[in-house]
């Protein structure tokens, strides 16, 4: 899934996550990055990122070609607020599961990022695809309710 399709298809999914009062594409002009802007049911927000990674030997001149198959298995969505509040953490586990059970027959499975075996610098969802294609949803700003969205790419608050 390239990454347009890609933003089209997290914005729908995630825009019917429980927790989530709204998501919509976002960009600013021609500065990067763009990709999905969320709020949160508690008025909290969180920018993501959308790029991706072709399937090996994809040429991008031709027209895209999906590959399907069974979707991952549903999973448990986990708490997304501890305490009343988001954090990159529950944030990552909670949009990977989101997207994973969205019934995505393209999707082979989906991860936070801090879930994995070696650390992340930042905080984000990753996907695979069936046809060796790659997503990357990595945050880029988060604000408490009422904030706005910092200046300063990738520098999370711990809660928001």
């Amino acid at each position: 899934m390239r990454p347009p399709r890609l933003m089209e298809f997290a914005v729908d999914a995630l825009g019917k996550a429980p927790e989530i009062q709204r998501a919509e594409a976002w960009q600013e002009g021609t500065t990067r990055p763009a990709g999905i802007h969320l709020t949160f049911t508690t008025g909290s927000e969180l920018w993501i990122a959308v790029a991706g990674g072709g399937r090996p030997g994809e040429n991008y001149d031709l027209p895209e070609v999906p590959v399907t198959d069974e979707p991952p298995a549903e999973v448990p969505v986990p708490d997304l607020f501890q305490g009343g509040k988001a954090t990159p953490l529950s944030a990552e586990a909670y949009l990977a599961a989101v997207l994973n059970n969205s019934g995505n027959n393209e999707i082979k499975r989906t991860y936070a990022y801090s879930a994995g075996d070696t650390p992340t610098a930042h905080p984000g969802v990753g996907i695979h695809f069936h046809s060796g294609a790659r997503g990357f949803l990595p945050f880029v700003h988060t604000a408490r309710p009422g904030q706005g969205k910092g200046s300063r790419p990738f520098d999370l608050q711990d809660a928001f």
